[in-house]
């Protein structure tokens, strides 16, 4: 993890966060993949990063989600972390927003 960027590493860390997060916290959803910048540019300040147009996948379904993460330790433990669900995704939008299917 040290070998890569710090700020890909924070991004990959919160991403991490919220799909265990968001699989803990909603019955039945099980994520397996997550883009942080489907609908909208992450913001990366320091070791706090704003996903505001996230999405994540469980099944065959891709949901909206923001999130707001801050890390400590060179981003690799999650000091503060909130998240929003949104609806479901519908599949005419995913090629265009760099969403696959399972």
């Amino acid at each position: 993890m040290m070998m890569i960027e710090p700020s890909e590493r924070i991004e990959q860390r919160c991403n991490a966060r919220a799909m265990g997060d968001v699989g803990r916290d909603n019955r039945g959803m099980k994520p397996d993949e997550l883009v942080a910048y489907a609908y909208g540019d992450t913001v990366i300040k320091g070791a706090r990063i704003k996903a505001p147009g996230a999405a994540i996948r469980s099944g065959r379904t891709w949901y909206h989600l923001s999130y707001d993460c801050v890390t400590e330790h060179d981003g690799l433990d999650v000091k503060s972390f909130s998240f929003k669900l949104g609806a479901a995704i519908p599949t005419s939008e995913w090629s265009k927003h760099y969403l696959v299917a399972p």
